[in-house]
């Protein structure tokens, strides 16, 4: 089943647990993947877009700090 929720810059940044305005500069700097839909200006992604590209980001799986 797949997830078509449109998540904003806020959605997305909840998910990733940081600020909408890193989101921004993610986005800025092309790391975030194309918008899904792009409304009056504003961007939306799928939810299960955002997912993907977190579980495809570098350093995803948590901090791995050296000793």
């Amino acid at each position: 089943m797949t997830d078509r929720r449109l998540w904003s810059y806020k959605e997305i940044a909840a998910h990733i647990r940081v600020q909408p305005d890193t989101v921004r500069s993610y986005r800025k700097h092309g790391l975030l993947p194309q918008p899904d839909l792009v409304e009056g200006g504003r961007p939306y992604w799928f939810a299960d877009t955002i997912r993907t590209w977190v579980a495809q980001r570098p350093g995803h799986g948590g901090r791995r700090d050296k000793d």
